[in-house]
């Protein structure tokens, strides 16, 4: 990064300061180096030009390469200034203003208005300059909503420098002057996207480059060192060493478990597990188009060569169950490792397989692992209130399967010995060692409440009273409630901007939604698909979660993530005055869920879906059809009423139009 006053940077050399930059990224980043540099050669040149002659300027800050952290992301140039910030992306050669570099750009400006202290309640205007482009003319007074202008500006190299000049007739005359010295300062706090967090870690950036500097860090730091010392340890000292890692929902778990699989200290003899199918083939896929890009590679090359990072758990374990082939890796990380087959129902579904399973997949595991000489590892991490399936044995399950295993060492965090739960409870195994740091208890995937995972989980028990409270005291949360499915997804369309994703969810089980047309489910087995609905865009491609046609399951988003989500409430999980009420759709008709386990399971598909969101979700409640016994309006009615009860605030024409239409100086600087 380099900072200088407008005042300082316009007499100095642009070879210097282009140099300057180069040997900066040599340092810290890999980068083509003579490509690079004629580019900020020529970026530098079109600032200086546009900033000459302006002596109201000359207080005003230049940062170029300003560093988002994530996955290694730098702003091209920031222009601070009392009135706001400019945001540039800078397209040496360009002759059009591409969509995805429209987004590029628009994206900065909302990770600043998100995460920068010093950038929030002041406006934010990205403009993209296409060097040789010819824009057409802005159309003012430019529209600033949320902090940042809902349009991108365009300049080429040689109408930056008036664009500039007229944008500052615009901008809104602010009550409180923003501190162009202390901007730079001012505390940046970014939250990963699993995606990214996957991609940085993979091309080797440090789990405490691609998180905020704060408690987030810290936590994530401590967990991740303590899982990398268990490894060390155990090879320095021929251990078989299993540890259980647990968090409170969006802690990062999988974060360090992706570290520790192929981080920046990862071995060549490591790998990540899971048994969600999504993730594999999301991960595999950004992994492989990110290589692909960062190495060189055809796209087909790119994905065999990732293969080996993230694997499913059913593939390895069939590999290797019932043989003497001793596995290629060292240390494994089970992805939601509480969700590992009990021995019954590992039996149950192997029967009929060419591979037949005689214990729990825990078990399994620990044999396969065990066939090594020497040093093996284990990292299990626990999520609470994760479980979706029939036959999910929980960490119980590997307590039975250690009991008879003495040969393993064994470290867990704290609360998987006083798990209230019996299935997430560890036994007191002989040698077992508690870790405090095994714990990650900072939520970082919500970036608007932390207390999210808290406010869900009364919901889901029935207490809305302290729903309530939570909602009051933590105020806003970020749930909204409709009964108009056109109003979310305006609603949708309308927050959804820059690199910002959204994307509708349902529960497998609500059968009854394709009444309101609500019937495409993303196939989760479907890797392809899978794939363009995570991290492909509409209106480029319609399969893309945007689109907003298909509907994701609690089986396609789990352990991944949206920015907004549209929760399409099904018929079932209903509420009666008795609390919620499962239900499975048979036939023609509903049926109650009276097994404890699938009750379990059908509440936590609601909690899954209703933690999905980083920034803030819509759920949508139907209105029903009296003249359709499937969907009786008294039982959605039921469903909106206690969501109310809990605070969740009604959607409304009002909020929609609050979000896409324009606000006033004196509003924007009151937004916190």
């Amino acid at each position: 990064m380099l900072s200088r006053s407008v005042r300082d940077f316009l007499p100095e050399n642009p070879q210097a300061i282009a140099q300057a930059l180069a040997f900066e990224a040599v340092q810290s980043y890999r980068t083509n180096e003579a490509e690079q540099l004629r580019a900020w050669l020529e970026t530098v040149r079109v600032l200086q030009t546009a900033l000459t002659n302006w002596p109201e300027a000359l207080d005003w800050r230049v940062i170029l390469e300003f560093s988002i952290l994530i996955l290694g992301r730098r702003i091209d140039a920031v222009l601070v200034t009392p009135a706001g910030v400019v945001v540039l992306e800078f397209k040496i050669g360009a002759s059009t203003f591409d969509l995805a570099a429209l987004r590029q750009v628009e994206d900065y400006a909302l990770d600043l208005q998100d995460f920068h202290a010093g950038s929030r309640c002041h406006p934010i205007v990205p403009v993209l300059v296409a060097s040789l482009a010819t824009p057409g003319p802005p159309n003012w007074p430019l529209p600033l909503g949320q902090g940042v202008a809902r349009t991108v500006l365009q300049a080429s190299g040689a109408t930056l420098g008036k664009l500039l000049r007229d944008l500052t007739k615009w901008l809104p005359v602010p009550d409180l002057l923003l501190d162009v010295a202390a901007w730079e300062r001012a505390r940046y706090e970014p939250v990963p996207y699993i995606i990214d967090a996957a991609r940085s870690l993979y091309a080797k950036h440090d789990v405490a480059e691609i998180v905020s500097t704060s408690a987030e860090q810290k936590n994530l730091k401590e967990t991740t060192d303590a899982i990398l010392a268990a490894i060390q340890r155990a090879s320095n000292q021929s251990l078989k060493t299993v540890m259980f890692v647990t968090g409170v929902p969006g802690a990062g778990k999988t974060l360090c478990g992706l570290n520790a699989a192929f981080g920046v200290d990862r071995r060549d003899d490591a790998t990540y597990l899971t048994g969600n199918p999504t993730l594999v083939h999301v991960l595999r896929e950004a992994l492989a188009r990110d290589a692909a890009v960062r190495e060189k590679l055809r796209i087909a090359d790119a994905r065999r060569w990732v293969e080996k990072a993230v694997k499913a758990l059913p593939r390895f374990r069939d590999q290797y169950v019932h043989t003497e082939d001793v596995p290629a890796e060292r240390v494994i990380v089970v992805d939601e490792a509480q969700r590992c087959w009990s021995k019954a129902h590992a039996m149950r579904k192997s029967a009929a397989r060419a591979v037949r399973l005689t214990d729990s997949e825990a078990g399994h595991l620990l044999d396969i692992m065990a066939l090594h000489a020497g040093w093996a590892v284990i990292v299990c991490l626990i999520g609470g209130g994760q479980e979706i399936h029939d036959g999910e044995g929980g960490v119980a399950e590997w307590g039975r399967a250690l009991a008879v295993r003495p040969d393993w060492s064994v470290l867990a965090a704290p609360d998987v010995i006083a798990a209230t739960d019996p299935r997430q409870r560890l036994p007191d195994l002989p040698g077992l060692l508690l870790d405090a740091r095994l714990h990650l208890d900072v939520p970082v995937r919500s970036i608007r409440n932390p207390f999210l995972a808290d406010w869900v989980d009364a919901v889901l028990h029935r207490r809305a009273a302290e729903a309530a409270a939570i909602a009051r005291a933590h105020a806003p949360m970020p749930f909204a409630l409709t009964r108009d499915l056109d109003a979310m997804r305006a609603w949708l369309r309308a927050t959804s901007r820059g690199k910002r994703r959204a994307g509708l969810v349902a529960s497998s089980g609500a059968k009854r939604l394709r009444a309101d047309g609500m019937g495409t489910e993303l196939p989760h087995m479907d890797a392809a698909l899978v794939a363009h609905w995570f991290l492909d865009r509409w209106p480029e491609d319609v399969r893309a979660s945007d689109a907003l046609e298909v509907l994701g399951t609690e089986f396609s988003v789990q352990g991944l993530e949206l920015d907004f989500v549209g929760l399409c409430w099904g018929g079932d999980l209903i509420r009666t005055p008795r609390g919620w009420q499962p239900r499975a759709f048979v036939g023609t008709k509903w049926q109650r869920v009276n097994d404890a386990e699938r009750r379990s399971n059908r509440v936590n598909t609601y909690r899954v879906l209703l933690t999905r969101a980083r920034d803030r979700t819509v759920i949508w409640v139907p209105r029903g059809d009296k003249d359709d016994p499937t969907r009786p309006p008294h039982e959605f009615d039921a469903v909106a009423a206690f969501l109310t009860e809990c605070g969740v605030e009604e959607l409304g024409a009002a909020m929609v139009a609050r979000e896409a239409a324009p606000v006033s100086g004196e509003a924007l600087f009151a937004l916190t």
